[in-house]
């Protein structure tokens, strides 16, 4: 994993950018790392990404997680069971979508 102070980063950001296409890079300030530069291929990527530092995604993941733990859950057979009869009661748009 490659690292580089701010002061680097600041000097040669295009060059640490291209870098990143490579792996993160590591963000130092008086040695301590204070943030990460990763590259990204695509906007799917780049959601994934937010969707994963998000509080309210981590929260809502640590109740599922606490829900299944109790019991609380439902198997990966009933919920396809529930999105396919879902599905099926729904009129189909066949129109092509708008955009947004």
């Amino acid at each position: 994993m490659k690292t580089a102070s701010v002061a680097e980063i600041q000097s040669q950001f295009s060059d640490f950018l291209e870098s990143s296409a490579g792996g993160p890079i590591v963000v130092t300030r008086n040695g301590k790392p204070v943030a990460v530069l990763v590259g990204v291929e695509d906007e799917d990527e780049i959601e994934r990404l937010l969707m994963a530092y998000s509080p309210r995604m981590r929260a809502i993941c640590d109740l599922s997680r606490q829900q299944i733990a109790e019991g609380k859950g439902i198997s990966h057979e009933q919920f396809w069971a529930g999105v396919e009869a879902r599905d099926a009661s729904e009129p189909r748009d066949k129109s092509p979508a708008k955009p947004v």
